[in-house]
């Protein structure tokens, strides 16, 4: 499934010394209902997206910087896969 990954930081404290608290925002890219909000972290997102997907690593970078600026990321339009998604807590009917 297409989508775009949107995080914005967390209020949350941190709880483990470089982590990045986020609130992730999963949204189907073709523009139909079905937002999903879930709380992160940068840490757990990244690993998930190295070793569960075939994003390029420049990519992941990219996304990586984002992340580190505090100003919240964005992946638009990236393929992931049913599994991937749900891992991430988006149920696929």
């Amino acid at each position: 499934m297409r989508v775009n990954l949107i995080t914005r930081p967390s209020d949350r404290s941190e709880s483990n010394p470089g982590t990045i608290p986020l609130s992730l925002t999963i949204r189907p890219a073709c523009g139909l209902p079905g937002d999903y909000d879930c709380q992160t972290d940068g840490k757990a997102l990244l690993r998930l997206l190295r070793l569960q997907t075939d994003l390029p690593a420049c990519t992941l970078e990219r996304f990586e910087e984002g992340l580190r600026n505090r100003l919240g990321a964005r992946l638009m339009g990236v393929e992931l896969s049913d599994s991937v998604l749900t891992d991430m807590g988006y149920f696929i009917d």
